[in-house]
């Protein structure tokens, strides 16, 4: 697959199959991007697993931090990446052990071999993408308050 561009067809099939996110990078620090998109995600009816090892124990939204993929006790079907690129393959070859069914790498995050590697797996990827930008944009509703414009509500998720 060409991971330069994304049809839109494309990101609304994975977030609209998607229920559950690991967030792998996830901080409990308020001004942190991963803390506002695990807010925003939430907010539209996914459930969100932070994941770091860090803040093990902890919660950040309600949501008990795990340490690993493989902590997480519910089955995933997204794994976000907030960690560098060079963490990329290690956390797809734990995708694909935990059976996630999409691997979604944070703007900036980008690796074609552990891409490969993930689509080889029968997983989609994306990579240099947020999936809290791409469901505001399918939505009408990108900004930074995620204010819903009638097209969403925080329960009844509707990709358009």
């Amino acid at each position: 697959m060409n991971h330069d561009s994304y049809s839109d067809d494309y990101l609304r099939g994975i977030l609209r199959r998607t229920k559950t996110i690991a967030m792998v990078g996830a901080s409990p620090n308020w001004n942190r991007p991963s803390y506002f998109v695990m807010k925003y995600l939430q907010a539209k009816g996914f459930r969100v697993i932070p994941v770091n090892p860090r803040a093990a124990g902890e919660e950040i939204l309600g949501e008990p931090v795990v340490a690993t993929l493989a902590d997480v006790p519910v089955p995933v079907d997204m794994v976000d990446v907030f960690r560098a690129s060079d963490a990329a393959p290690g956390i797809v070859e734990d995708a694909i052990k935990v059976g996630a069914k999409t691997v979604w790498m944070q703007i900036g995050v980008r690796h074609d071999a552990a891409a490969a590697r993930a689509e080889a797996a029968g997983l989609d990827v994306v990579m240099n993408h947020c999936p809290k930008i791409e469901y505001s944009r399918l939505c009408g509703e990108l900004g930074w308050s995620g204010v819903n414009t009638g097209i969403l509500t925080s329960r009844r998720r509707k990709v358009v």
